[in-house]
């Protein structure tokens, strides 16, 4: 419940920041204001007993996150997608946050099983091992199903882990409504906005239901995806609690060593991973927003295993559409086209000069396409769009911030595996097919098709559709009077302390 108890965690939040360090780093990657760090710097400093000391050994913000527990960590996590939030360099760091945890015991865990699939774990499989792997929500058990024999994984969330995430997301949205009232520097980031986006991700993750299904929509979508495998769902040993997927063997990602020494060819892995993300995003618009090493394996007969389906990003198909001709015309350079296409797509407002926007946009393709190969980055050439298209009055849109942030994780394993690479030579292809099907004469006459068939379904009801609009705009409804009533910004008892508290967190929003 959101209330006044919440006060006491961001205190304790405030009080972790400024024992750890990270107080500063996060106000100055905020840009704050210089009174709003000093008044910080004050406030939090007689807290700073009753904050937890955290790992020494890691960056300050990733140590606050890290000592304050399952929810920050996830939420850091889910920053880490969001650089026009917290900034580049502070997403960098947030991308690397670890959420090991020490394990709950096996045997909560099958208690878990036993509730959410109505029946003993011990009925069920005839092997269930200790955690292979524990993190801020749930943990993950190699077992032997009963009846059929197979290896699965069977993910279990954490005991009262609802609860303990209601908890903090209520302080959560506290701080950032607090903000938004005493530090108005931060409303552009739309703090109430950023917590309601963690509140949604979260949601699904403790649904394992919604995991589950998104699983099976990506195992679906890449079943003839050569060299690009997803585990099997397996439905009947699901639930809310519990998600159970088939096993899968392979050498991890990240360990070029042991991908060596079992003869893989890391060129063709690297150019794979790239492919598959490009081909996922552009003909699908549903792919894996979370493709680190930790979350991919190469099969012994060289396929990419790919695992943890708990961030995924789903883009519209006219989006992906005016996604692919913007690359499409980087790859030929030309920037008109690139300009014309923000344009047409409502991306960059009517009032701005085209021939200027295509001018800047040149300034950002030229510089790349000079480098070498190997240095060849389209996530840079996304970061730098962005920028551009700032400065012309484009809004932010999210879904385009998550493919760029994934696009930056996925170049860097392609790159680990294969530094020589030419994102662009990987790209084109794929580029060229998409357009080749979704632009053009043939995309044309499918789109009329469609529309067709829409019309067709809505026929009898279009008349009166078409009347009611017209009655709508010929009489428009008045204006809804002004609520007398005041609601309260802030409670009485939340003073000055808390203030700072929330102005100090601006890490959180």
């Amino acid at each position: 419940m959101r209330g006044p108890h919440n006060i006491v965690r961001l205190v304790q939040t405030l009080a972790t920041f400024e024992r750890t360090g990270a107080n500063r780093f996060v106000l100055e990657a905020m840009e704050a204001p210089a009174s709003v760090r000093v008044a910080a710097r004050i406030l939090g400093w007689p807290f700073k007993v009753l904050g937890k000391k955290g790992d020494p050994d890691q960056p300050p913000v990733t140590r606050a996150l890290t000592a304050l527990g399952p929810a920050y960590i996830k939420f850091g996590q889910i920053l880490s997608t969001r650089p026009d939030v917290v900034g580049d360099e502070l997403a960098v760091q947030l991308r690397v946050l670890q959420d090991k945890l020490p394990p709950f015991p096996i045997e909560v865990a099958k208690e878990t099983v036993g509730l959410e699939l109505g029946r003993p774990a011990d009925e069920l499989f005839s092997e269930f091992s200790e955690p292979i792997a524990a993190a801020s929500i749930a943990q993950v058990h190699k077992a032997r199903v009963r009846e059929t024999g197979e290896l699965v994984a069977v993910k279990v969330l954490r005991p009262n882990i609802e609860r303990d995430f209601r908890k903090d997301v209520d302080a959560f949205y506290l701080a950032a409504s607090t903000i938004e009232i005493l530090a108005p520097f931060s409303r552009r980031l739309r703090p109430t906005g950023v917590i309601a986006h963690f509140d949604s991700v979260v949601a699904g993750e403790l649904d394992l239901r919604i995991e589950t299904a998104a699983a099976g929509e990506f195992a679906a979508n890449t079943e003839g995806d050569a060299g690009f495998v997803v585990p099997r769902v397996i439905w009947p040993l699901s639930g809310k609690r519990v998600m159970t997927l088939g096993w899968c063997e392979g050498e991890p990602i990240g360990d070029n060593a042991a991908l060596d020494a079992a003869g893989h060819d890391r060129r063709v892995l690297g150019e794979r991973v790239l492919s598959m993300f490009l081909r996922h995003a552009l003909r699908d618009g549903f792919f894996h927003a979370d493709m680190h090493q930790g979350n991919m394996k190469v099969a012994p007969n060289g396929d990419i295993l790919v695992f943890d389906f708990g961030i995924m990003g789903r883009i519209d198909e006219y989006t992906r559409r005016v996604y692919a001709e913007i690359l499409f015309g980087f790859i030929r350079r030309d920037y008109r086209r690139v300009a014309e296409v923000h344009f047409e797509a409502g991306y960059v407002p009517y009032d701005r000069d085209i021939d200027e926007f295509a001018q800047a946009l040149r300034s950002v393709g030229e510089p790349i396409f000079g480098m070498d190969a190997s240095h060849i980055s389209m996530a840079r050439l996304l970061a730098y769009l962005f920028e551009v298209t700032e400065r012309f009055g484009m809004a932010t849109r999210t879904e385009l911030i998550l493919l760029q942030r994934t696009m930056v994780v996925v170049e860097g394993v392609s790159r680990s595996l294969n530094p020589s690479i030419n994102i662009w030579e990987v790209a084109r292809p794929i580029v060229e097919d998409y357009i080749k099907q979704n632009i053009g004469p043939k995309a044309l006459i499918r789109d009329l098709r469609r529309t067709a068939l829409v019309l067709a379904r809505f026929g009898p009801r279009l008349p009166e559709m078409a009347e009611a609009a017209l009655i709508r705009q010929s009489n428009p409804p008045p204006e809804p009077t002004r609520s007398r009533a005041l609601k309260p910004a802030l409670w009485a008892g939340l003073g000055a302390v808390a203030g700072g508290a929330a102005v100090a967190l601006a890490l959180l929003v």
